[in-house]
């Protein structure tokens, strides 16, 4: 078995997750929740930076960070499935890199929130953030993401990147960006694997 090392609430952790569903792999992959900020956990020695996710494969090597592990997911079934050859493949790892982007750009304001005490909360850095979030969304609300069948990896990294942002502030951003609503309803219908790994706040 594969093991995947990650957490529930994790929006890269559950890029990997959907990736592995619409794969076909879920069955070889046991998902082992980790703490990333406890010293004595074992994912500091899978991953020296200790960082979510990390895949353990069946010879011990580990992968991460997300990019890296869901592209060996796709090799291993088959190659081109969620990461198209050609022109396509820029396209794709061009919007998983701006989803991407979304997502460490909040969870730095998690975090800030998370381990600074109020006092010593940088307003500027919240404000840098949420500029990079803003941009980002403004620039795919002109133009969402078009797919057919089965989503790509730009495509699903774009779908977590929305639910982190509904999972932790509360969905403030769907105000601003009604075609982007539109598309993750869309995609929520048609990828059954992004409800189910939907974690509650």
């Amino acid at each position: 078995m594969l093991v995947l090392r990650s957490s529930p609430a994790s929006p890269f952790g559950r890029k990997v997750k959907i990736a592995a569903l619409e794969l076909g792999l879920m069955d070889r992959i046991e998902i082992v929740v980790a703490d990333t900020t406890d010293p004595a956990e074992p994912l500091r020695r899978q991953n020296p930076l200790g960082k979510i996710p990390t895949l353990v494969l069946e010879d011990g090597m580990t992968l991460f960070d997300s990019r890296v592990i869901v592209d060996y997911l796709d090799h291993l079934a088959g190659g081109g499935k969620l990461i198209p050859a050609g022109e396509a493949r820029f396209a794709q790892l061009r919007l998983q890199a701006l989803a991407d982007g979304i997502c460490d750009a909040a969870l730095l304001k998690v975090y800030e929130g998370r381990f600074r005490p109020e006092e010593g909360r940088n307003a500027d850095w919240l404000a840098h953030q949420t500029g990079k979030i803003s941009r980002a969304l403004a620039t795919l609300e002109t133009d969402p993401p078009a797919f057919t069948d089965h989503p790509r990896i730009g495509e699903i990294a774009l779908a977590c990147a929305l639910g982190y942002l509904d999972l932790r502030f509360a969905g403030t951003w769907r105000a601003d960006y009604p075609k982007l609503v539109a598309w993750l309803d869309d995609f929520a219908a048609r990828v059954p694997a992004f409800e189910s790994t939907r974690v509650k706040s």
